[in-house]
């Protein structure tokens, strides 16, 4: 029984250890922006093919206005912003991380695949959000399953994120580790997607008028989120560290009239 046990703890010692092991992180990188590259390809394709109005039909139909026509195709265009608009800040996301990662491991490179498992699925939720009609139950659950795609890509980069904190003298740069200004922007930004892709996804289960339109314009104000979210975070760190000062000059002022005084009268 003994031998079993000190078998099965080296083997969970050899699986740690492996999981730990270097991975190139320039080769993670390029492998990480190919495929952010052909996601957002395939959304401009898939725009571009079924979303073009015939030339004779905007004679007929239209009256030759091209906008006229171009307008029918509205919530595809909205659409294809949105989705554009997440994988460019996921991307951006992705590229913060990894320019405060000094070594990669094979565990964060695992994570990373399976993050970018769920960003290749963005152009099918692109599809599902722009094909079904309006205020149905369909809509809803389309808008559903993007929030889940969005929500487990975005939340794969925390966990490389989280794992690169487990081993912060080897993985990451000093003035992003524990206690770190960047280390509270970066953790901002990377819980912003999962908090926002979460928050929809409840909506549309308490709200069932919660349409796509709604949706797409929650994803292309993001950005502004974000500058949002690193102004307050600014100020935030800005207040708590005049707070600290402020604290800090009390004690040294209490600290200096007690010098002062005498023996008699730090009696009294």
């Amino acid at each position: 029984g003994q031998r079993d046990e000190e078998e099965a703890h080296h083997i969970l010692e050899t699986f740690a250890f492996y999981l730990s092991e270097p991975l190139s992180k320039e080769r993670v990188e390029a492998f990480s922006d190919g495929v952010y590259a052909i996601v957002a390809t395939l959304l401009i394709l898939d725009i571009c093919e079924d979303n073009v109005p015939d030339p004779r039909e905007v004679e007929e139909k239209f009256h030759g206005s091209l906008l006229e026509a171009l307008s029918q195709y509205g919530r595809n265009y909205l659409a294809y912003f949105g989705s554009f608009v997440t994988i460019g800040l996921l991307w951006f996301v992705h590229h913060s991380l990894f320019f405060y990662v000094t070594k990669a491991t094979r565990l964060m490179g695992l994570l990373n695949i399976l993050s970018l498992a769920f960003i290749g699925g963005l152009p099918l939720a692109y599809q599902l959000t722009s094909e079904f009609a309006e205020k149905s139950h369909n809509e809803i659950e389309a808008i559903q399953v993007s929030c889940v795609i969005t929500f487990f890509a975005s939340i794969f980069q925390f966990a490389i994120w989280t794992t690169a904190l487990l081993h912060e003298k080897e993985t990451l740069h000093p003035f992003a580790r524990y206690g770190g200004k960047e280390h509270a922007f970066m953790f901002a930004k990377l819980a912003l997607y999962p908090c926002v892709s979460l928050g929809a996804f409840f909506l549309t289960c308490l709200l069932s008028e919660f349409s796509t339109e709604i949706f797409h314009l929650m994803q292309i104000v993001i950005p502004f989120a974000f500058l949002a979210l690193r102004i307050f975070v600014r100020i935030s760190l800005t207040v708590i560290k005049s707070v600290m000062s402020l604290s800090r000059r009390k004690v040294v002022l209490l600290e200096e009239e007690e010098a002062c005084l005498s023996p008699t009268e730090t009696l009294s």
